[in-house]
């Protein structure tokens, strides 16, 4: 198949680029061109994405099979795109997020569960809308937490910062909370599956890890993956005492947050190949000791705040 990628030069984009290439696809990646490809020889097509007059310029002479629309937020970002490339294209697969999902008193999450309309993934979910109504071949992937190596978000690095350095963890709550973080590679894989596999034309699919963890469970994790023990000092603390204002005090949401992955599985043929601790290992050794991470200086002030009341 050719491939139009939305981005590709960064984290997912980067894992699922060099999946297609060695299955023997032709990649084509749509981006501003600030970072090099990362596979050699996979074409780039340079442009802003939210410049609709750019998109049908350098897209609309181009011929493609498949699309993933790997970063697009607001139904403005795809809206344009899809409209190229409706009736022109055989499978258009768009990243979501799992946080489109309305709270609820049943877990884990399932694909037809009610959704959240004020939910800070908004934009997702009416693009989710506008694919299913405009009649493309769409697929939708909702993942939960994304970790690993070339990971921009900090997540795993929040707690390997406070790890390496010995200072204590300060979690809100009491760190019963229940959580599911998926590795990036893993992520890939599934996307690169729903390629040519009929059963997902018009499916949403919640992609992530098989198990899930509580808070104080992944930080002790972390310390295993970095080489501690578990026996890692965590401090909770009830974040409804503090103001932080726009300062993130923790990387995740203070909430459960899982999903079942068993329809991904099936339809997919499709398995997580890391478990948690492996998958934290990988992005330990292979990202954050490799970066200098390790080194460099953090601001701890909110935390020190937090371990200061408490």
């Amino acid at each position: 198949m050719r491939i139009l990628m939305m981005g590709g030069t960064r984290f997912i984009g980067v894992y699922l680029a060099k999946i297609l290439v060695a299955q023997g696809h032709e990649v084509v990646l749509f981006n501003r061109g600030n970072k090099p490809a990362p596979v050699e020889g996979v074409q780039q097509i340079h442009g802003d994405r939210g410049d609709a007059s750019q998109l049908k310029e350098k897209l609309s002479g181009e011929k493609f099979d498949a699309i993933f629309d790997n970063n697009g937020r607001e139904l403005s970002d795809t809206q344009t795109l899809a409209e190229i490339f409706k009736g022109h294209v055989q499978h258009f697969v768009y990243m979501s997020s799992a946080g489109v999902y309305l709270k609820s008193d049943q877990m884990p999450h399932i694909e037809g569960d009610a959704t959240d309309p004020k939910s800070r993934h908004l934009g997702k979910l009416e693009t989710e809308s506008y694919l299913k109504d405009a009649g493309l071949p769409w697929t939708s992937i909702r993942p939960t937490y994304i970790y690993g190596p070339k990971n921009y978000n900090d997540l795993e690095a929040w707690f390997f910062d406070r790890i390496t350095r010995d200072r204590p963890i300060p979690i809100p709550t009491n760190g019963m909370h229940i959580t599911q973080l998926g590795h990036c590679q893993d992520l890939a894989k599934a996307m690169a599956a729903v390629l040519g596999n009929e059963k997902a034309i018009g499916q949403i699919y919640n992609v992530s890890g098989d198990r899930y963890v509580t808070f104080d469970g992944l930080a002790r994790a972390c310390a295993i993956a970095a080489g501690k023990t578990a026996d890692v000092k965590i401090v909770h603390y009830d974040p409804q005492k503090f103001d932080f204002g726009k300062r993130k005090a923790f990387p995740m949401r203070s909430q459960h947050f899982f999903t079942s992955i068993n329809k991904a599985t099936i339809e997919l043929n499709w398995q997580p190949e890391f478990d948690l601790i492996s998958g934290l290992k990988d992005s330990f050794h292979n990202d954050y000791l490799i970066s200098g991470r390790d080194r460099t200086e953090i601001d701890f002030s909110v935390d020190d705040e937090i371990l200061q009341a408490v």
